[in-house]
C-alpha cells in the first residue's frame, strides 16, 4: 500500500486538485483528502488538462518500457486511457486511480474516481437516493466520519463491446466534505465479477483510509514576502543575461 495525497503534494504543496473547499473562520486552510491506495494502482490527476495528459504520457511510457515495435498499440493505449481520464472529469472527477496489480500473472482489473458533489449531504435522503439501484447503507468511515455507501452491478459500455458476459461491479462511498455543502464521491469499479467479492473488500479497506486533513493557507505576511520575493528575482525589461 502507498499513501497519496495529502502526502503525494506537487512541488509548489498544491494535491492536483485535491483540495475540498476551505475551512471555517477559526482555522484558515482547506480540507484535503488523504488516501492509501495498493503500490501498483497509477495516480492520474485529471485538472488541470496538462497534467492529466503529462500522466497518461508517463503510464504509457511505464507499461511500454523496452518495447519500441508496437507505436500503433502504443498510441491506442494512451488514446483509450485520455479517453478514460476526459470521461472522468465529465463526472466532476478530480483524481483517476488505475489498478495494475496482478495475481499469478492474472490482472487484476480496477479503477477508482474521486469526484466532487456540490450538494449538502444528508445521510439519510443519501440513502433513500441510493436504493433505487444497489444495496446502500449508512457506514462510518475510521477517520473521515459518516458516509453512505452502495454497491451494485452494471453492464458498461466497454464490457457489451469488448462481448463480455460480466457485468462491473461498483462501489460507491458518498463522505461529507468538513464544513461544505460538498460531497466527496469515490466510485471503485472492477469487471472481475467471479471475484467481485475479494475486490470489495479490497475497495472497502482503502476507502477506509480516508482523512481529512487542514491545509494551512499563507497569512498576508506571508504572502506579501512572497511576492516581494518573487520581484526581487525578474530581471528588469531590456536588461542583458
Amino acid at each position: 500500500m502507498r499513501q497519496t495525497a495529502p502526502a503525494d503534494r506537487t512541488a509548489n504543496g498544491r494535491t492536483d486538485g485535491e483540495t475540498s473547499g476551505e475551512t471555517d473562520g477559526e482555522t484558515s486552510g482547506e480540507n484535503v483528502f488523504g488516501l492509501i491506495t495498493p503500490e501498483d494502482w497509477f495516480r492520474i490527476p485529471l485538472l488541470p488538462e496538462e497534467r492529466r495528459a503529462a500522466s497518461v504520457s508517463a503510464l504509457v511510457k511505464r507499461q511500454f518500457a523496452g518495447v519500441d515495435d508496437q507505436p500503433v498499440l502504443r498510441r491506442q493505449a494512451e488514446e483509450q486511457l485520455l479517453g478514460a481520464a476526459e470521461a472522468g472529469v465529465e463526472q466532476g472527477g478530480v483524481v483517476l486511480y488505475l489498478s495494475f496489480l496482478e495475481a499469478a500473472g492474472i490482472p487484476l482489473s480496477a479503477s477508482l474516481l474521486i469526484s466532487r458533489i456540490h450538494q449538502r449531504f444528508d445521510s439519510l435522503d443519501a440513502v433513500a437516493a441510493l436504493k433505487g439501484k444497489g444495496e446502500a447503507a449508512l457506514v462510518r468511515l475510521p477517520a473521515a466520519g459518516r458516509a453512505a455507501r452502495r454497491r451494485r452491478s452494471e453492464r458498461t459500455r466497454e464490457s457489451r463491446r469488448l462481448g463480455t458476459e460480466f457485468a462491473d461491479t461498483i462501489v460507491e462511498y458518498f463522505v461529507p466534505v468538513p464544513d461544505r455543502d460538498e460531497v466527496l464521491m469515490l466510485t471503485f469499479s472492477t469487471p472481475l465479477e467471479p471475484i467481485a467479492d475479494s475486490m470489495v473488500e479490497l475497495f472497502d479497506a482503502v476507502a477506509g483510509t480516508l482523512r481529512w486533513q487542514k491545509k494551512a493557507q499563507p497569512t498576508p505576511k506571508q504572502a506579501t514576502q512572497t511576492a516581494q520575493a518573487a520581484q526581487t528575482t525578474q530581471k528588469p525589461r531590456g536588461q542583458q543575461a
